[in-house]
């Protein structure tokens, strides 16, 4: 049985409130038990009532959102819910569950809720955000996880490919495999990662070697040494 998630809505719009409660109405399992306008109703009301997750607003009268983290030695799930998308990079060094922008739809809310239940559900599998993070030359693009095909390493960049766009993350591959969900994505060469269900075929190529070729046409080179990981996955 799907233990009940008790939900703390923080934002300093009484018409922001209003709309994440009905949002969160339409969601199994979610109580929500308070709400806050400002960094001090949220730090107090956290308190008080311990809900198990928050839906945070970045900037609030008094403390900001991650003032308001920083003052709480027993720290619920957070949920950032802003119209600001600069502030992701820095959601995500203190572990929010995910960073959503205004408007949010009901789908992106459940999702968050979702992936928040995962990590206090030990059963449940492993959470990842929604959104990746993108940052380059002073500014921050939020991808979504969901678009993106294939990914490739670019000396000291990460060249990100979602549908018609493409992204420059100055980043390692490395380091944004760690964020992706294993399940989802897959690495086929030492500097490509591959969204798995992007994979149209595998092709045999010259002495031996395969090639990956997507569903819009995209051929990628499969290495040897990632090529049982990658037929593991799309055999099971």
């Amino acid at each position: 049985m799907t233990r009940r998630l008790s939900v703390l809505i923080a934002d300093d719009e009484r018409l922001a409130r209003r709309r994440l409660r009905r949002l969160l109405g339409s969601i199994d399992g979610v109580d929500v038990v308070g709400e806050a306008a400002n960094g001090d109703e949220a730090i107090a009301a956290i308190r008080e009532l311990e809900p198990r997750v928050v839906l945070l607003d970045v900037q609030m009268p008094g403390p900001d959102g991650f003032g308001v983290i920083e003052r709480l030695p027993k720290k619920p799930l957070v949920i950032f819910v802003t119209a600001f998308a600069e502030f992701a990079l820095r959601a995500f060094d203190v572990q929010a569950v995910d960073y959503l922008l205004k408007p949010v739809s009901r789908e992106k809310l459940a999702r968050a809720i979702d992936r928040a239940r995962a990590v206090l559900e030990p059963r449940a599998p492993a959470a990842f955000p929604s959104l990746l993070a993108v940052r380059s030359q002073g500014r921050v693009d939020l991808v979504d996880v969901g678009a993106i095909d294939w990914l490739e390493a670019a000396d000291n960049y990460v060249v990100v490919h979602a549908g018609a766009r493409t992204f420059i993350a100055r980043d390692t591959l490395t380091r944004i495999e760690s964020t992706l969900d294993s399940r989802l994505f897959a690495r086929i060469h030492r500097g490509t990662i591959v969204r798995i269900d992007r994979v149209a075929a595998l092709e045999v190529a010259n002495r031996g070697d395969y090639v990956a070729v997507l569903k819009d046409g995209t051929r990628l080179g499969l290495s040897r040494r990632f090529r049982p990981r990658l037929n593991q996955v799309l055999e099971g």
